[in-house]
């Protein structure tokens, strides 16, 4: 069936563009199915304080835990949900830190079955509106250019933790295309669709998701992990942050955790509690110079 429709597609494109676009947009914003909590993760989120968001007429479930104040906001990727930040979780609320969280619409326990990167902003404004500004912000893959996209629009936090970036909509785009088998008018069609659709009032708006972009207007220090073996998303986009950022950002490449595995790594849940509770100049130090070495070493 998915052969089916990519030829169809494909095949539509050039002579129904209009029609093509819609069908394309709605692949592109539903996930690919919905993953149930972890026996591993039940025990965290049956300590979480659960609320609940009402964006554009969609439910979106909400977690807190701890007292709310100055959290860490977690980010989930695509085809995700909250919980498989259970391991975070627990080590940044024994740093002492508050954290939030939602699952997105179409994952976890949030209604519709899919999402925008709009729906997503709105969602990142009403928790920043609840809570004031960000200890900092914990997102892995797709989360990260939602999160950066989010941080441009007077939403602060003083750190962010990017766990396999995703950095720009090209990227995804592309992605999305050579995994269905699409054609580049059936891109440019989806793209026009969207353009119609979510942004009429504003030409050219792909720039706006590249979290390389425009880095002044995202004053935080920023670390990133990211894997060589990431079948997902490439350590590319990673770097390319880092590259705008200068200073200000570090990036850790890693190699064996792939997309998804990373996500329950130790060392790497140790080292974003450390960093998103502010550790002391002397451990930052030390933080930046294992960074870049690491960084360094990969690239070898």
């Amino acid at each position: 069936m998915a052969s089916l429709l990519s030829t169809t597609l494909n095949i539509t494109a050039r002579v129904a563009p209009g029609p093509v676009g819609r069908v394309a947009f709605a692949l592109f914003v539903r996930p690919l199915g919905r993953p149930r909590v972890r026996p591993g993760e039940a025990e965290v989120m049956a300590r979480a304080v659960t609320g609940r968001l009402v964006v554009g007429g969609i439910p979106v479930t909400t977690y807190r835990w701890g007292d709310g104040d100055r959290p860490v906001l977690v980010v989930h990727g695509w085809s995700s949900r909250a919980s498989r930040f259970a391991g975070f979780v627990e080590a940044l609320v024994d740093q002492g830190l508050s954290v939030v969280s939602f699952d997105s619409p179409g994952h976890g326990d949030s209604g519709a079955r899919a999402t925008t990167i709009l729906q997503q902003r709105e969602i990142i404004r009403r928790l920043h509106a609840q809570h004031g500004d960000f200890a900092g912000v914990l997102a892995h893959s797709f989360g990260v250019v939602a999160s950066f996209f989010a941080l441009r629009d007077g939403i602060r936090a003083d750190r962010i933790f990017g766990i396999g970036a995703i950095a720009d909509f090209d990227f995804l785009a592309a992605r999305f295309r050579a995994n269905l088998g699409l054609n580049q008018a059936v891109e440019d069609a989806m793209r026009r669709h969207v353009q119609r659709r979510l942004f009429p009032a504003e030409p050219d708006v792909w720039p706006r998701f590249d979290a390389a972009r425009h880095p002044e207007e995202v004053p935080s220090d920023i670390l990133l992990v990211h894997d060589a073996d990431d079948d997902t998303a490439t350590p590319g986009q990673s770097r390319a942050i880092v590259a705008a950022y200068g200073e200000r950002a570090r990036l850790i490449e890693t190699r064996g955790l792939g997309h998804r595995r990373i996500l329950a790594d130790a060392e790497i849940i140790a080292t974003a509690a450390e960093f998103l509770s502010g550790t002391p100049a002397g451990s930052r130090d030390q933080l930046h110079a294992q960074a870049a070495a690491e960084t360094s070493g990969a690239s070898r």
